[in-house]
């Protein structure tokens, strides 16, 4: 527990108002999407990067933990304080500073929900490509932590493709500003890399400059419905190959689309196999011969309906279902395992029908969606806490698909980070000398091991 006088020592620095000790207000700093509980001792609520820096010598001094937050949406832990100390929330650190509709740049403070500044940037006609499921909830801050991705990555990259400089408070409460505002800038190590993707473990991000695009003027959405799920899979590869170029490319199982039924908004009116909901975005002149072949493509490779959706309505339904799918999954099973694979397009059926003979082999429910077009994949393990024989038999199947991917030459976390949910299995595909080298780079950062740890490694 955090003493009298370490506690008083917050309140000096983020104001009464802003440090929170109470039990009933601990508990709700104490779990992310994962549902795991960890209760800190304290939450603080910094304004500016003076108070973090502040809270973060504090700790070196007085030896406790800090634990960066953004909006709590993540899928891995990683924001869990799992070994007490201070959750220091983010949220209230959220400033657009900038936007810089000449040079197509923002600068935003951490705490800038992913959705409110696309409809800033909207007003101009720009966007931030990083748009995560999860966007309307989710921070900035958070999508650089764990270097989100999204439907549009297959385009458009992940966030670190979109961050051109950070100012960063390191773990010792030193401020740090890195890289650029300028496209191209290769002066020395590429510190603003290092730390998209750290998760918060190597320093806290207290604002960021962003790369924007104009928004695409025309896009295209198709709708194709499959009889099974590898030739989905085959599609894709196809699709991917064809030089078209698709803004997305959505994959959705049964599973995940049953359990969206409730909702009235839309239905994919197929109870087998499998859908893919692509998006093709660009030029008029381009974009009906392009949208023509993605068609052709999936009828060839087996869909048994493909549609183009034109109406605005339909398509923002169809949207709104897809980013709904993971929470509508309690409509099946309560609790659930997230995993986040990737792997080499080309082993996308092969990944699958393995994932069906685990799923049968168990006795499970195995939920699959996720933007098919990088390869990444979406498993989520549908089980019930509260059954004990369930739950073993969950967590075996979870350890052979993350096996499954590793063989297959694929990633154990797409986008969604490595936390404490994944660490376990994170030596199976980092390489030994590369492992030892981030502990060092961690090692020379946070000498005394205060900012977020238990995270990432094993």
């Amino acid at each position: 527990m955090l003493s009298e006088s370490v506690i008083r020592s917050l309140k000096n620095i983020a104001g009464s108002d802003n440090v929170l000790t109470s039990k009933e207000d601990r508990l709700c700093y104490a779990c992310d999407a994962t549902k795991q509980i960890f209760l800190p001792d304290a939450v603080v609520f910094p304004s500016d990067s003076e108070e973090v820096s502040k809270v973060l010598s504090l700790a070196n001094t007085e030896r406790f933990n800090v634990t960066p937050r953004g909006a709590g949406t993540g899928l891995s832990g990683g924001s869990i304080p799992i070994s007490g100390g201070v959750v220091l929330s983010l949220e209230r650190m959220r400033r657009i500073l900038r936007i810089d509709t000449k040079n197509l740049i923002a600068v935003v403070e951490p705490g800038v929900v992913n959705f409110e500044l696309q409809m800033e940037l909207g007003k101009s006609g720009l966007f931030f490509p990083s748009e995560p499921t999860s966007m309307r909830y989710c921070t900035i801050g958070g999508n650089i932590a764990n270097c989100s991705g999204g439907p549009r990555s297959v385009k458009y990259g992940v966030t670190r493709d979109y961050v051109l400089g950070l100012e960063v408070v390191l773990p010792t409460g030193e401020k740090m500003e890195t890289g650029t505002q300028t496209v191209k800038g290769v002066t020395g190590y590429d510190l603003t890399r290092l730390i998209v993707g750290s998760e918060g473990t190597l320093g806290i991000v207290t604002k960021a400059t962003l790369r924007l695009l104009p928004f695409p003027r025309f896009v295209n959405t198709i709708l194709a419905i499959f009889d099974n799920e590898c030739a989905a899979g085959n599609a894709v590869v196809e699709i991917m190959g064809s030089g078209v170029k698709p803004s997305a490319v959505e994959f959705m199982d049964m599973a995940s689309v049953k359990c969206t039924r409730e909702s009235d908004r839309f239905d994919f009116q197929t109870d087998n196999g499998a859908v893919l909901l692509i998006e093709i975005d660009g030029e008029i002149e381009s974009l009906e011969r392009r949208s023509g072949a993605v068609s052709d493509i999936c009828l060839r490779e087996g869909a048994v309906n493909v549609r183009r959706v034109t109406s605005k309505k339909e398509v923002k339904d169809i949207w709104w279902l897809r980013r709904a799918i993971s929470p509508s999954l309690a409509n099946i099973r309560p609790d659930k395992i997230v995993h986040d694979i990737v792997v080499p397009l080309s082993s996308v059926s092969e990944f699958l029908q393995a994932v069906r003979n685990i799923e049968r082999g168990k006795g499970i429910v195995i939920a699959c969606f996720g933007h098919a077009g990088e390869g990444n994949i979406h498993v989520n393990i549908l089980l019930d806490k509260n059954n004990v024989e369930e739950v073993g038999r969950a967590e075996e199947a979870a350890d052979e698909i993350m096996g499954l991917t590793v063989r297959l030459g694929g990633s154990i976390s797409g986008e969604q980070g490595i936390g404490i949910t994944r660490r376990v299995y994170s030596g199976m595909e980092l390489h030994p000398v590369a492992v030892e080298v981030m502990k060092k780079i961690k090692g020379v950062l946070d000498p005394k091991g205060i900012l977020n740890p238990g995270k990432i490694f094993a």
